[in-house]
């Protein structure tokens, strides 16, 4: 899979190295963003006679035979293939590491140091080494070797339980939000590693230096990072936050209103002077007026009747209307949207995220456009995520690796 046009390197990581030792989702991902700001990242895959690729490469729906999360997933990395098992695997992967910045790994603890390619070694090889090391439940404590993916970070970091309808079983998006919140955190932590790196000393001609180190990342701890407030609530006063489905208690008027056709519509009124426009523009003057409902701990005594307000209006027009309403009112809305609506969307246009591009035999696929926007190094989508060992030779030969010498990995099943 390929873009039709290669632009030159661009965003604000250009010259960053980093090499990807993962598969699937929370490290690839992490490695995408590096690689979409621009940064040269090498992702390693399994030879195809020793498993065949990141298993990511046949999820969802497929074209080809690749899937097309592929295309996004690894747009913009040069894609190598090693056998870590065998000893000459381990060696390259090793010079890999000598020449990055950043390895970014999310294998189940102990297997790199199983591999001889834990922290100690690479850390002997490059001293100034980011090693980002993302796995279930971190590398340290008494599950840190059981295996753990982001719907069981989900469901132990909380985030399941105060998901969906009170009267229904917990629910999930059907996304796998557990790894990508990880992912985040990894950049993150990447980032703030870099930073120190540069300032005990780091230099960025090829001599590296600076104080490498290791960022932990568990997707449990991510998860459990974006639970709010909800320990200071157990902690202060045994309050266990539970699932409300759509309304948010204690942050009223937030909530999903049907309208005359059935489409539902995100309102948040729950600004003091919003509560009061939203209710002007609905004809509830008395509960604009109103002085107990002037702000949030009043509104939330009496929210039952404020939604019941808000939905009688709803019922009466179409979800299109009742947005243009809102907006006109400068009240928060929007539809529930679909990845129809979302293609559709003239904000979603206007801003670049949604990339036109081509596979490799000429099919048209769109891709999400690079977050966030920088407006000095702008980053841009290079290639889609390319076949396996697309870049054998290229990543090589920058190693020092001849014709000849390709060849015999080829023939041992190295690459």
């Amino acid at each position: 899979m390929q873009t039709t046009q290669i632009p030159p390197p661009a965003g604000p990581l250009r010259g960053v190295r980093v090499l990807e030792l993962g598969s699937l989702i929370a490290g690839p991902f992490a490695a995408r963003l590096l690689a979409e700001y621009g940064a040269d990242v090498v992702k390693v895959e399994a030879p195809a006679h020793a498993g065949g690729g990141d298993a990511l490469r046949s999820w969802r729906q497929l074209h080809d035979g690749t899937s097309l999360w592929w295309a996004a997933q690894s747009r913009n990395k040069r894609c190598i293939t090693l056998d870590l098992k065998a000893a000459a695997g381990r060696e390259i992967a090793l010079q890999l590491a000598r020449r990055a910045d950043i390895v970014v790994e999310n294998m189940r603890p102990g297997v790199l140091e199983k591999l001889g390619l834990g922290w100690d070694a690479l850390r002997q090889a490059n001293p100034s080494l980011v090693m980002v090391r993302i796995s279930g439940f971190g590398q340290s404590g008494p599950m840190s070797r059981q295996p753990g993916f982001g719907a069981i970070a989900e469901a132990m970091g909380g985030m399941r339980y105060v998901t969906g309808d009170p009267a229904l079983p917990p629910m999930r998006a059907n996304l796998s939000l557990g790894d990508s919140i990880a992912a985040l955190h990894a950049v993150a932590g990447a980032l703030a590693a870099l930073r120190h790196r540069d300032a005990t000393g780091g230099r960025w001609d090829g001599s590296r230096g600076g104080e490498g180190q290791v960022v932990d990342v568990a997707l449990l701890e991510s998860v459990f990072n974006l639970m709010e407030s909800t320990l200071m609530e157990y902690s202060v006063g045994g309050q266990v936050r539970e699932r409300t489905g759509t309304a948010i208690p204690g942050i009223v008027p937030s909530n999903v209103y049907r309208s005359r056709g059935g489409e539902w519509v995100q309102i948040s009124g729950n600004g003091d002077a919003i509560f009061q426009r939203l209710m002007r523009a609905i004809g509830r003057d008395d509960l604009a007026a109103a002085p107990d409902l002037a702000a949030n701990p009043g509104r939330i005594a009496r929210a039952a009747e404020i939604d019941a307000a808000i939905q009688h209006w709803a019922a009466g027009l179409d979800a299109d209307a009742v947005v243009r309403a809102m907006r006109d009112a400068d009240v928060p809305a929007a539809r529930i949207y679909s990845i129809a609506d979302i293609v559709a969307d003239a904000q979603f246009q206007a801003r670049g995220m949604i990339e036109p591009h081509r596979l490799a035999d000429g099919t048209a696929v769109q891709l999400p456009g690079i977050v966030p926007k920088f407006s000095a190094t702008p980053a841009a989508t290079r290639w889609l995520g390319p076949a396996l060992g697309a870049h054998n030779a290229e990543v090589l030969a920058e190693l020092g690796v001849d014709d000849a010498r390709l060849a015999a990995l080829r023939a041992d099943g190295v690459v």
